[in-house]
């Protein structure tokens, strides 16, 4: 199955192969990123709690690199605390509040995660990131400290809240995702890599944080209800079903979709705000590292739009289709010939039976004119059926000539 994947996206075999030959082993990234001591015990985390953000972040420009690998490695213990069911909740709220205070505890670790919590070492061994944390600038530790305060805060409130309304979603979403777009706008700036008004304005750096977190929230629906806990608002998944658990019962499946096809339209309402943002972002290695989650994200969403498969597990996009969006996220016209593609494809999907359909064709519709009208060249061009057929084509003359070596072989 892979291999037909492969054969049947000859663009993504190329990025793949490209991808592989730029990037080294975890290993000799550290080694060549000339870190050693409790800053390389730093990445090596980083490394483990997440591959993807490891690729981009260690690329960044060295003004940033370290301190934005510090914040991703904080609030990854902020989130990794969250996570824990095993923690009862007034214990858990406490940690929540004054995670941001332990910023300053040397010797400071946490031992206390359930057995399953994946990421639990890097609370167990906490002290080498402190201890590389108070090796920052000023700067970088006040704004490192002021939105693990804030994020740790809310994600205290709704351990006992529920997310009820559209307002209760935005803003759940803004404590889990939207401050973390405010850090590393703010981060930029300092670093004097990006303009001052990159981190003093900040809406459109709140929406860069929903559009990546509304993705995931939609996606995991599945995963999320097992589990017993559900991001959806109640004031959209109540419409369509009497309980979390109905949502996704195949005997609902119908409204589930309706349900599902809401949330996707939620997500879709940011993408002139991400593309605005991303306009902004002038230093290179900074915008591979903003755009690159984006491009992924617009990939995801669109792949599970009117997809009952969500409904019944995780989707992902393909290896190779991944491979081959950070390959592309490059330059701001590049990003937007992706977003291009990809709501050309939602186009495909947006069917008139389809309850959603009205919202969706106009958001489509603005996004297409808006990247059309900026784009250089104007529109982009699909070549998507000409690769399939191409691809088609292979695969037919490699089983001819397969089956003919197999005919030979055996006379």
């Amino acid at each position: 199955m892979a291999f037909i994947d492969w054969v049947l996206h000859p663009t993504e075999l190329w990025a793949a192969f490209w991808f592989f030959m730029r990037h080294a082993p975890p290993d000799e990234k550290t080694v060549r990123l000339q870190v050693s001591g409790d800053m390389k015990r730093c990445y090596d985390f980083l490394e483990m709690t997440s591959r993807s953000f490891a690729a981009v972040i260690q690329e960044l420009n060295p003004k940033l690199r370290d301190g934005i690998c510090l914040f991703y490695l904080v609030l990854r213990g902020l989130d990794t605390i969250e996570d824990d069911m095993t923690i009862p909740g007034a214990r858990k709220r406490h940690l929540l509040e004054t995670f941001h205070e332990t910023l300053y505890q040397k010797g400071w670790t946490f031992k206390e995660s359930g057995p399953d919590e994946k990421d639990a070492m890097l609370l167990v061994e906490f002290d080498v990131v402190i201890n590389e944390f108070l090796r920052l600038p000023t700067e970088f530790q006040d704004v490192i400290a002021d939105i693990t305060r804030r994020m740790g805060a809310g994600m205290a409130k709704y351990t006992r809240a529920r997310v009820e309304s559209l307002d209760d979603y935005n803003e759940y979403c803004h404590y889990a995702a939207g401050l973390v777009g405010h850090g590393l706008s703010r981060l930029f700036a300092v670093s004097g890599l990006e303009k001052k008004s990159v981190g003093e304005e900040l809406e459109l750096a709140n929406s860069m944080g929903l559009f990546l977190q509304k993705t995931n929230i939609t996606r995991d629906i599945n995963e999320d209800v097992l589990d017993g806990r559900c991001f959806w608002p109640k004031a959209i998944w109540s419409k369509y079903a009497d309980t979390e658990e109905h949502l996704i019962d195949r005997e609902n499946r119908d409204k589930g979709m309706e349900a599902l096809n809401e949330m996707c339209t939620n997500v879709l309402q940011h993408i002139p705000d991400v593309l605005e943002y991303l306009s902004q972002i002038q230093e290179p290695s900074v915008f591979r590292f903003c755009a690159i989650p984006q491009v992924m994200a617009i990939a995801t969403i669109v792949l599970c739009y009117d997809n009952s498969r969500v409904l019944d597990g995780n989707v992902k996009i393909r290896k190779g289709e991944a491979l081959k969006l950070i390959s592309q996220a490059t330059t701001l016209d590049s990003v937007k010939r992706t977003f291009y593609r990809y709501v050309d494809q939602l186009e495909r999907k947006n069917h008139l039976d389809n309850p959603m359909h009205g919202q969706v064709a106009k958001i489509i519709d603005r996004t297409k004119l808006d990247i059309a009208r900026t784009l250089k060249g104007g529109a982009p061009v699909d070549f998507t059926k000409e690769y399939l057929v191409l691809g088609l084509f292979f695969v037919t003359i490699t089983t001819f000539f397969y089956s003919y070596l197999s005919e030979r072989s055996s006379i």
